[in-house]
């Protein structure tokens, strides 16, 4: 298992107990595949550099994970097809 650095934004107009809900499942994903959330930080409500689908604040959480593939692969796909998730980026630590 190699550690990966995510990102992502969820759009600010979600209600906090929903946020919860989008975290605890992104969570999960790393937990079903054998995986680990080493340290999770959610840095909350922040302006972005420039404005993506109209939104100008965005609500930020970072993750260190020791993933497998397959769970990276699982987060990839579950994220992109979250329509409350602007962005995000998954980097493998030491890149």
């Amino acid at each position: 298992m190699k550690k990966y650095e995510i990102m992502y934004i969820i759009r600010p107009t979600v209600e906090s107990e929903n946020i919860k809900t989008i975290v605890n499942n992104f969570n999960d994903i790393f937990v079903r595949f054998g995986s680990q959330v080493l340290e999770l930080k959610e840095l909350g409500l922040k302006d972005l550099a420039y404005e993506i689908e109209h939104h100008r604040k965005g609500y930020y959480v970072w993750l260190l994970v020791e993933a497998t593939p397959e769970a990276v692969a699982e987060f990839n796909r579950v994220v992109r097809i979250t329509e409350e998730v602007i962005r995000f980026i998954v980097v493998k630590e030491g890149e």
